[in-house]
């Protein structure tokens, strides 16, 4: 072999090995967008882009669990025209479930209709009567519902589900998952302000998640900082009653509806944030926990260790706000200082 065609292969063989070297060098990329008409923003570290990847779970989502979706398999449930459910709606109902039982009823994603009838739903509703309520009242609750295999049971045909209070929170795990199995240490997923997280950010610190301060300003789209949490690994969700709301003679309805009474939660408790090991879990409590209110609240979840739970609420005299926090978030915040 003579030197030149051995230098030559060595060539040959080092550019092969920058090839190599340069398909799995990661980079941090950034996806953002709209789905399920609120923002959503991206960031993961991986060797190649996965955009479409993630666009795939939203499609396959949407067309499981949007009850806006007139295609979607909650759709074809609610409406009475199928009882198949998927892996999507199977694992929501047993969150629900386990939720709905630990948190008293609080959570319940069967006031889908109590939701529409206020308007705050699919459907134009109106300012519904007490009678109106309790005639829908009679076919909300969990206890309506029933899985055989992958057959949904509901014990009235007008039962109705709507897992917008937990979906988006299963979104980012999903995501969350996906990003993880394609190499991905780093990233962060946010919904409509639910969070999931893991590892650091580009600049090699934690991920940083503002939670907002609430406001009375419905159409306002900027975003006070209540504070910020330092994660890096686990979820962060937000609800309140702050942005989605109308003035009906003179009282602030809220989308947030209690399926015990059917009444439009509007009360002084303005937001919670909830931080968990997954987003799905996070989500659904921060709604229960909107439905239970501050002094419910406060009983419930103080001596919590695996939920770190945070409220903001309104003074009723000075319209200040106030802030509460269990031990578990207390110490996530002290931690980082």
């Amino acid at each position: 072999m003579t030197k030149r065609y051995a230098a030559i292969l060595i060539a040959l063989a080092l550019a092969v090995v920058g090839l190599f070297v340069m398909r799995d060098r990661k980079h941090f990329y950034a996806h953002e967008g709209v789905v399920w008409t609120t923002d959503y923003h991206i960031t993961y570290e991986a060797a190649h882009d996965l955009s479409d990847s993630i666009q795939a779970i939203f499609n396959n989502l949407d067309m499981s669990v949007s009850p806006y979706n007139k295609a979607s398999l909650i759709t074809a449930l609610n409406e009475n025209t199928s009882i198949k459910t998927d892996a999507y709606i199977r694992r929501l109902l047993e969150a629900s479930w386990a939720i709905h039982g630990k948190s008293d009823g609080a959570f319940d994603p069967t006031v889908m209709p109590l939701v529409n009838a206020w308007g705050f739903g699919y459907k134009s509703g109106t300012l519904p009567s007490r009678s109106q309520l309790d005639s829908i009242l009679s076919f909300v609750g969990m206890d309506k519902l029933a899985l055989h295999g992958d057959s949904l049971a509901k014990q009235d045909p007008r039962v109705m589900l709507d897992f917008s209070s937990i979906a988006k929170g299963l979104a980012c795990d999903e995501i969350g998952r996906m990003l993880a199995r394609n190499g991905a240490r780093n990233w962060l997923v946010e919904i409509g302000g639910e969070v999931m997280a893991s590892g650091v950010n580009k600049r090699g610190t934690t991920w940083q998640v503002s939670v907002d301060m609430p406001t009375d300003e419905q159409d306002d789209v900027s975003h006070e900082s209540a504070m910020v949490l330092a994660i890096d690994s686990g979820a962060v969700a937000t609800s309140g009653n702050y942005r989605k709301w109308r003035m009906e003679g003179g009282n602030k309805l809220s989308h947030i509806i209690d399926p015990h009474t059917g009444d439009s939660h509007a009360g002084t408790l303005l937001s919670v944030t909830v931080t968990a090991p997954d987003c799905m879990t996070a989500d659904a409590w921060a709604t229960a926990c909107m439905v239970m209110g501050e002094d419910q609240v406060k009983r419930m979840m103080n001596n919590r260790n695996d939920l770190g739970v945070m409220t903001i609420s309104a003074d009723t005299t000075s319209g200040a706000l106030i802030v509460w926090s269990n031990r578990t978030f207390a110490d996530l915040i002290n931690s980082q200082r």
